[in-house]
């Protein structure tokens, strides 16, 4: 493989690299380094192919059963988890929290280990605290794949968002990449962050002062209240949605003001590079944070995003499974 240097010029890396990801978990792109990263967005390049077949399935994960466990509402990374498996050949079963004996007030620990008792191989879990994924790691044999814990991390989120990014521009390092919305209480943000720093873009955040979580600098990206100015010169702009959801105060002033001020418009979308592609992880507020021209346009790749989660959470799925499946890690 190749990397870049600051000037972009490429460099060979003479260090071989994995078949398969160094842990047996998917807990953040924390955990991950650029070889890992990079490993995963070629794998699901081979995994998108599947996607054009007649017959949309391999027998990879045949006779392995994945448990997707979700306690959040999810429609895009719940099933995109779902096809992702069946592609795979995987055995799968998906439990909603509202029928499940969560509503009876057993815990999350007691739910996974009854789950476990069945010897699932893997378990996916989206939850609203941050944290649980990483609890799970540590008390249960199978393997588990975060699809979103609180408001810490999304890390297949970031992975499809940097998929896509680089079937566009061919690379990610050295991309202004404009990060703008609702900053602080995104999970998406944060796995987002890790991984296009590691891969060595060059990320603006926006939003309302108020929206700013505290300490974003330590991470080495340009933080500004200007959306003019984070999207000049922009060979990405990501729009976040505001998750009043997760809000307990006013943040502003109204949704009309926010999009006077934040909204991403036909009008701020010329300051950026001609070849701009427009990206939001959903769901979408149209009028909110981005504007209809603006979602539906040219430069939207905001249904390649959710058409590129199958391929890229193949991927991960496959790696994970790679110890036993004979692919090979690093001597």
């Amino acid at each position: 493989m190749t990397t870049s240097t600051q000037n972009d010029a490429p460099v060979t890396n003479t260090q071989p690299v994995p078949q398969v990801l160094k842990s047996p978990h998917l807990l953040g792109i924390a955990g991950l380094d650029a070889d890992e990263i990079t490993l995963i967005l070629d794998t699901a390049e081979a995994m998108k192919e599947i996607g054009t077949r007649a017959i949309k399935k391999v027998p990879t994960l045949r006779g392995r059963t994945v448990v997707n466990l979700f306690f959040e509402a999810s429609t895009r990374t719940r099933t995109s988890f779902e096809i992702a498996e069946k592609r795979l050949s995987a055995d799968t079963l998906s439990i909603a929290t509202a029928t499940s004996s969560v509503t009876k007030g057993e815990s999350l620990i007691d739910t996974v280990r009854n789950l476990e008792a069945m010897d699932p191989d893997m378990i996916v879990i989206r939850h609203a605290s941050s944290g649980a994924p990483h609890l799970l790691a540590r008390m249960c044999r199978s393997t588990i794949v975060n699809a979103g814990d609180g408001m810490h991390e999304h890390p297949t989120q970031a992975l499809l968002d940097a998929f896509t990014m680089r079937s566009h521009k061919g690379k990610l390092a050295g991309l202004k990449v404009a990060i703008i919305g609702d900053l602080l209480h995104s999970r998406v943000l944060r796995s987002n962050i890790l991984l296009l720093k590691t891969m060595g873009a060059d990320v603006w955040l926006c939003g309302p002062a108020t929206l700013i979580p505290a300490g974003l600098e330590r991470f080495a990206v340009t933080v500004t209240t200007s959306i003019d100015t984070a999207v000049e010169g922009a060979d990405v702009v990501m729009m976040l949605r505001i998750q009043q959801e997760r809000m307990h105060g006013h943040f502003f002033p109204s949704v009309r003001e926010y999009f006077s001020l934040f909204g991403l418009t036909r009008t701020r979308l010329a300051r950026a590079k001609s070849d701009v592609i427009v990206m939001h992880p959903g769901p979408m507020n149209r009028g909110v944070e981005i504007d209809s021209e603006v979602a539906d346009g040219p430069g939207s790749v905001i249904l390649e995003q959710v058409s590129n989660g199958v391929a890229v959470r193949m991927a991960v799925l496959y790696l994970l499974a790679g110890r036993d499946l004979g692919l090979k890690t690093e001597d």
